[in-house]
């Protein structure tokens, strides 16, 4: 693994880049577009999507019993390394849902997979190269930075290595083997700047 890919996105960072994605300061799209872009963004943000597995999701994995799920549940065949798993729906990820439905997902047909990411027709998801151009120039708009898609999901893991224990994070992000969810103990810039912080506040 090579050392740009340990590292992280700060709140603030992330925050500007979601901003970018929702609301450009100069559209190029419609706000539909800019409001999908958002969504997927989320799902590596805030439920550690692989971009390969964002790309494969149905409708119906997020829209279900016409309200949004309250976890996703990553399919054998659409992980990486054939392990299923699910994860909890964040409250932001939930109302994104919302406004995809409504925006995105009303029309029904019976042509095929009804895809979450499209562009024009919901059978042709989104490809993973059109997603990394997405975020890619979302990043330098938004924080100057040349980013991929894996660092959201980077970024995912590492804020939850600081709240819950390594066994939950593994089941999370979908690994087989805990030391491939270890890399995820490294401390971020925030981390250091924090532990030299809390030396002030000592006598």
């Amino acid at each position: 693994m090579n050392r740009s890919q340990f590292t992280t996105l700060t709140s603030e960072e992330c925050d500007k880049l979601l901003d970018q994605l929702q609301s450009p300061k100069s559209p190029r799209h419609t706000p539909h577009v800019h409001h999908r872009n958002y969504t997927m963004a989320l799902l590596m943000l805030d439920a550690g999507c692989r971009v390969g597995e964002l790309v494969q999701l149905e409708q119906d994995q997020l829209w279900f019993a016409n309200c949004a799920v309250g976890a996703l549940t990553i399919e054998k065949r659409q992980a990486k390394n054939k392990h299923e798993r699910t994860i909890p729906i964040t409250v932001r990820l939930s109302e994104a849902i919302k406004k995809m439905h409504r925006d995105w997902w009303t029309e029904s047909h019976d042509h095929g997979t009804r895809y979450a990411f499209y562009s024009t027709w919901c059978v042709r998801p989104l490809t993973v190269r059109q997603v990394q151009r997405i975020i890619t120039s979302a990043g330098k708009l938004s924080i100057g930075r040349d980013i991929h898609p894996h660092l959201l999901r980077h970024t995912f893991g590492t804020r939850l290595m600081s709240k819950t224990s390594m066994r939950t994070v593994q089941e999370l992000l979908g690994h087989t083997r805990l030391s491939s969810t270890q890399v995820y103990t490294h401390p971020s810039g925030e981390d250091k700047r924090k532990a030299i912080d809390s030396l002030n506040s000592t006598e």
